[in-house]
């Protein structure tokens, strides 16, 4: 704009552009950016940006173009912007679906050869590390359910451990690996 023209002139000339294209301009974001929220922000950054620039650019001549053009390109800018958030988003959820998938494989995995391992036991060695360590029951419960004695509940617990770490071997070994390593 012209340094001839007044401040209060400028501010005139620029109330009377944001009546005049305040609603236009949002119909046509609007129509971009299929949001109502986001176009309104891109046509207050618009003016904002034109109010910044009152004194390079002749209101009267070249506002209307101008907010177009920089309406425009915010909306670009926004397609842009939200191409790369999805294409963040969609290899996030890739890698933690493969994270995911890996996981279960795993514990698919371990969770056979736990069973594998109870298979080796004897019925009752097996029923009663059944009773102990997926029922929780204390030794005690445990002999008063079976009517055995609370020391053949003990060497039982004993010869099921024995044998699942034998069956386990490699794993635990691993394990106590991993954590030694993490530590």
């Amino acid at each position: 704009m012209n340094k001839l023209i007044n401040p209060q002139s400028a501010k005139d000339i620029y109330r009377q552009c944001f009546q005049d294209n305040f609603e236009r301009l949002h119909r046509y974001a609007f129509t971009l950016l299929q949001d109502n929220e986001e176009a309104r922000d891109v046509v207050q950054q618009a003016f904002i940006k034109l109010w910044q620039k009152r004194d390079e650019i002749n209101l009267e001549l070249a506002g209307r173009s101008y907010l177009y053009t920089t309406v425009q390109r915010q909306c670009i800018n926004i397609f842009r912007h939200n191409k790369v958030r999805r294409h963040y988003k969609d290899s996030v959820m890739a890698t933690h679906q493969e994270e995911y998938t890996d996981h279960q494989l795993e514990n698919r995995e371990l969770s056979n050869r736990i069973s594998t391992a109870m298979d080796a036991l004897p019925p009752k060695c097996r029923e009663i590390f059944c009773k102990s360590r997926f029922e929780e029951k204390k030794y005690a419960e445990i002999a008063a359910e079976l009517n055995i004695s609370v020391k053949t509940v003990e060497v039982q617990m004993g010869k099921a451990l024995k044998i699942m770490r034998e069956q386990l071997a490699d794993i635990i070994t691993i394990s106590i690996i991993l954590i030694a390593y993490f530590k």
